[in-house]
């Protein structure tokens, strides 16, 4: 009997451990703390952000408020949005990208509901991380480069958090901030009129700024990423009024086949027009807008004609053409100074 309880007691603490492992933060100077380090080959890195995929796991019974960095969704989900967004900028940056404790879709949900936004959710444990991260990224990896800072929905309100403080601490670091992409989440004037340091984008060449859009279709009632006073870019046109951008100007969705779910580009009718009173992109893609698996909870949070989970792949290859743009005007301003 004596030696069946010591037996529980070396398991229950065994078990102890490994709980407290799993919900250890990131040691950033482990590779194992990042999804991808990529060989450096430019002259420009892309610092990527990702977006909530601790998402069916997180309406579990007893699931935890925050992803832990051994939780099997969260790391599956990391690699299929770093093929489907991050890849947009690897044709001119190298790509860095953490992984994070970050908040499961259940509680920011709740915590969007009960103030109006997920910073309370993501203050803490996740800009915790971020910020770890960005510190070991800044002294080790960067080497001084310019950079892309990007995300996608929960990534973008990270971005945002971190816009708004850690560069506001870190001016030498973000002097070299080519531009934010903070797409799938809410920049507002509000926000701008608050962090004077901020700057929104006015067209597809200028630099130091926020790009930022949220993607519905024509029919959409509410949103749960589109803040009052939002502002939305054009990813065609790049322009920040009502001028409509016709499918002609999209360079090509990157989405999944039919058949065989390989990610391809396509032409899925993704147009794009900014409806400024509202703050956000609507367009005409052809496409349904969640997957059968998601569509309840998804319907709840984004509406029941968001294109939320298509903020990239619409217009895949517009962003990747703008980022390229944006680099080498940034490279013509050093030249001039």
């Amino acid at each position: 009997m004596q030696k069946v309880f010591k037996l529980l007691t070396v398991l229950l603490v065994l078990n102890l451990f490994a709980c407290c492992a799993a919900a250890a933060a990131p040691d950033y100077s482990q590779k194992s703390s990042w999804c991808k380090i990529p060989n450096v080959t430019k002259d420009v890195d892309t610092f990527y952000i990702n977006s909530t995929v601790y998402i069916i796991g997180s309406f579990e019974s007893g699931a935890p408020d925050y992803a832990t960095l051994d939780n099997a969704e969260m790391l599956k989900g990391f690699e299929e949005e770093y093929i489907a967004h991050a890849t947009v900028y690897e044709a001119a940056t190298n790509v860095f990208m953490p992984y994070y404790r970050q908040a499961g879709l259940r509680y920011a949900g709740e915590v969007q509901k009960k103030t109006g936004g997920i910073d309370a959710a993501l203050l803490g444990i996740p800009y915790d991380d971020i910020t770890s991260a960005l510190d070991y990224y800044f002294e080790n990896y960067n080497n001084g480069r310019p950079f892309i800072l990007a995300g996608h929905s929960q990534g973008s309100a990270m971005a945002l958090l971190v816009l708004k403080n850690y560069f506001k601490n870190h001016p030498d670091y973000y002097n070299r901030m080519i531009a934010a992409y903070v797409i799938g989440y809410s920049v507002t004037r509000d926000d701008l009129k608050a962090y004077p340091h901020l700057k929104f984008a006015a067209g597809e060449t200028d630099t130091g700024v926020i790009i930022s859009w949220n993607t519905e279709g024509p029919n959409n009632t509410h949103n749960g990423v589109v803040l009052p006073n939002a502002i939305s870019i054009n990813p065609l046109n790049w322009k920040l009024d009502n001028t409509y951008a016709p499918v002609s100007e999209n360079l090509g969705s990157l989405m999944p086949n039919a058949e065989t779910g390989k990610l391809e580009l396509q032409d899925v009718n993704a147009d794009a027009q900014a409806v400024p009173e509202r703050g956000v992109i609507v367009t005409n893609a052809n496409i349904t807008p969640y997957p059968a698996e998601a569509a309840e909870i998804f319907t709840k949070l984004f509406g029941p004609h968001s294109f939320h989970e298509y903020d990239y792949s619409f217009y895949y290859n517009n962003i990747k053409a703008n980022a390229a743009k944006r680099i080498a005007a940034y490279k013509v301003g050093l030249a001039e100074k």
